[in-house]
């Protein structure tokens, strides 16, 4: 019988992890990425991680902006994090918001963080091993994400710096800026 390799991610926020949290970005000229993430992201790859972008998009729920747009914007997010040999392997996003002007996206859904559809999807479709996995965010809600689905979590001092108080979740450690979260993940996975 053939021995089933499960693959380990890291699962990066977008919004305050990867980019500079602006509120809602709904063109690409508002993405700025933060400066070491593509260094970071490389280390990530080099490690031997998937690195896979899951955020909540409700701007497509709220009207201000189409799946194209969004799509527009995460091309250039790649393309940017590519001028330091840095690769992303999936993005997810959530397009929902319970109240949202679009009908059919303003419901309740499991893919919205703090829900683990995103990850749920990914695990399938890399063969994740979450227990060796990791997710980097800069809410409350991403570190109760990262609970839930059972993965390592670490919250960055950039974004939100986890004062949005949405939720009571205490990630497992805090770094100040997403290349210290990934020298801190590749530190432990040598472990």
């Amino acid at each position: 019988m053939k021995k089933v390799s499960y693959n380990k991610a890291v699962f990066l926020d977008r919004d305050g992890v990867i980019n500079r949290e602006v509120g809602n970005i709904y063109r690409a000229a508002d993405l700025e990425i933060l400066p070491r993430a593509g260094k970071a992201i490389k280390k990530l790859n080099a490690a031997g991680f998937k690195v896979i972008v899951v955020t909540n998009q409700s701007i497509i729920a709220k009207a201000m902006a189409t799946h194209k747009t969004l799509r527009t914007i995460h091309a250039k997010m790649i393309r940017h994090l590519k001028k330091d040999g840095a690769t992303i392997d999936a993005v997810y996003y959530c397009p929902h918001h319970p109240k949202g002007s679009v009908k059919r996206y303003a419901i309740e859904c499991d893919c919205r963080k703090p829900g683990i559809g995103m990850i749920k999807k990914a695990q399938k479709k890399f063969n994740l091993d979450l227990k060796k996995s990791f997710l980097v965010g800069d809410t409350t809600g991403d570190i109760l994400t990262g609970k839930r689905a059972g993965v390592h979590t670490i919250l960055v001092k950039t974004g939100h710096s986890g004062k949005d108080g949405k939720y009571k979740a205490v990630p497992h450690a805090i770094a100040k800026d997403l290349y210290e979260a990934v020298q801190y993940i590749v530190l432990m996975s040598h472990e």
